[in-house]
């Protein structure tokens, strides 16, 4: 797996609009400090929505307010 200085961390994406979590994918926390927030595809809404980053192992599928 990942070592124990790799910089990079997985972190889930969950839709804004239907709170599910389809993506999960890697980021530099030193390049990339803030939340990712990308547009995706959704596979149950069938169109592209905003997806918003969660830790990976977080229990429930809920997006957290951003704070600005």
């Amino acid at each position: 797996m990942g070592k124990k200085t790799d910089k990079r961390k997985i972190v889930g994406l969950v839709c804004e609009e239907s709170g599910h979590r389809h993506y999960y994918t890697k980021k530099n926390t030193m390049n990339t400090p803030d939340k990712l927030r990308l547009k995706k595809y959704n596979p149950v809404l069938r169109k592209h929505t905003w997806y918003a980053e969660t830790k990976k192992n977080l229990g429930r599928n809920e997006v957290k307010p951003r704070k600005g």
